[in-house]
């Protein structure tokens, strides 16, 4: 998840100014790496009895070379001096390891650029969002080609105004068509833009454009990353082969417990039949070859009004907050505890998906201390890691048990 959402004003400045600092400090560390990386990997620097080529006649793979410079971990080191008391400092050592090992092979110069702007465009994309890492939000997809005029437009207008309403972020590819109508609902104080580059369609709208909050990225693999890293839910809305990708890379992502869990809504307008064709596809040929489970059918909703997209939405985090892995537990954050009787319901109805064990409350555990989230009540299990349809499933469930004042009430609503 994208982080706590909060109205805090402060908390968002300070965040900011901490963002600045930091990243000041940090871009010149890494100037000062790859440059010292950079001359480490001069040509000059190989030992040629050591190089082999492939050749026309030859399906060996190419061995590279190790350079007869000092080792990188003697690099870094000196250079980690200057961060003994960051938090993070065994990740940027990682980091930086990883590149001079890189740079003591002979690494193409393709390879050598893809790395460069990757670590450009997420760098950029961290900065941006760090002052809102505390507010929910939500991914918004669909065609770049569809009309002001068209029913679609209208609708993912309207849903992104009534989720901004309910303290949700924008996030839409920043083009036009149901990306225009999304940044237009929301309105640029209340959403962002994150624009690729393309030779065609793909110029900014009008309604982001000059943002703050408007990024441009080279690859489409560091573009999707933020989509999912910043989400707290993904709606989709008729388009193309963009639409596609994007709709089953985040399903299996969800699938696969890489992404969520979060809902994952697909709207239309009323008498188009576009996400229930897609949907007789994933149950005619997926779901009828065994290629998926029935359980996976639970990660989607298909809805046809703005008002109802908006409270899958907004219900999700009703009383689930967020979730982490704690070693081989997982840890479901909650803003508010459940009554014993609806712990005992859900063991009975969601017992199948613990490895062992069963499903009991908490407050944070010692590896959470000083954790965001440590005030919240949880539910801690030893989930199976596979059956996220169910997981989905379980938290509506505590979203539901937690609305209710007692379990009849809850059996008399459904």
């Amino acid at each position: 998840m994208s982080g706590i959402q909060s109205s805090s004003t402060e908390l968002v400045e300070v965040r900011h100014t901490q963002a600045s600092t930091s990243s000041a400090f940090i871009g010149g560390f890494w100037t000062n790496i790859f440059v010292e990386c950079s001359w480490r990997s001069n040509g000059d620097r190989f030992d040629p009895e050591h190089r082999t080529r492939m050749s026309s006649q030859s399906h060996e793979p190419l061995q590279h070379p190790k350079r007869q410079s000092s080792p990188p971990a003697e690099v870094v080191r000196a250079m980690l001096d200057a961060l003994t008391d960051h938090p993070h400092r065994a990740w940027i050592e990682r980091a930086l390891l990883d590149i001079c090992e890189m740079a003591d092979r002979d690494v193409d110069r393709l390879d050598w650029k893809i790395l460069s702007q990757s670590i450009r465009d997420m760098t950029r994309a961290m900065e941006m969002f760090e002052p809102y890492r505390y507010v929910r939000k939500v991914a918004i997809f669909g065609s770049a080609r569809t009309p002001e005029d068209a029913p679609e437009f209208q609708l993912a207008r309207s849903l992104a105004a009534k989720l901004a309403d309910a303290g949700f972020m924008a996030l839409t590819g920043a083009g036009g068509g149901i990306m225009e109508a999304a940044n237009r609902g929301a309105g640029a104080t209340r959403s962002f833009g994150l624009n690729i580059t393309l030779p065609f369609e793909q110029t900014a709208n009008p309604y982001i454009d000059g943002d703050s909050k408007a990024i441009e990225f080279k690859y489409f693999f560091t573009r999707k990353l933020f989509f999912l890293k910043e989400s707290d839910a993904i709606v989709l809305f008729p388009g193309g082969f963009g639409t596609m990708d994007e709709a089953f890379e985040s399903i299996v992502l969800l699938q696969t417990g890489k992404f969520g869990p979060a809902p994952f809504v697909l709207v239309q307008p009323p008498g188009n039949r576009y996400w229930n064709e897609w949907e007789d596809y994933v149950r005619g040929q997926l779901l009828a070859q065994g290629l998926i489970s029935s359980d996976d059918l639970k990660l989607f909703s298909i809805v046809e009004d703005a008002d109802v997209a908006c409270a899958v939405v907004r219900d999700f985090y009703s009383v689930y907050h967020s979730s982490r892995f704690v070693g081989d537990r997982l840890v479901l954050r909650l803003r508010s505890a459940l009554e014993g009787d609806a712990i005992a319901q859900l063991n009975a109805e969601f017992g199948d998906l613990l490895a062992s064990g069963s499903i009991e409350p908490s407050a944070a555990l010692p590896e959470e201390a000083g954790d965001e989230t440590e005030r919240l009540p949880r539910l801690v299990l030893h989930f199976d890691r596979r059956s996220y349809g169910r997981l989905h499933a379980m938290i509506r469930a505590i979203n539901r048990l937690g609305a209710c004042e007692s379990l009849e009430v809850c059996a008399k609503r459904g």
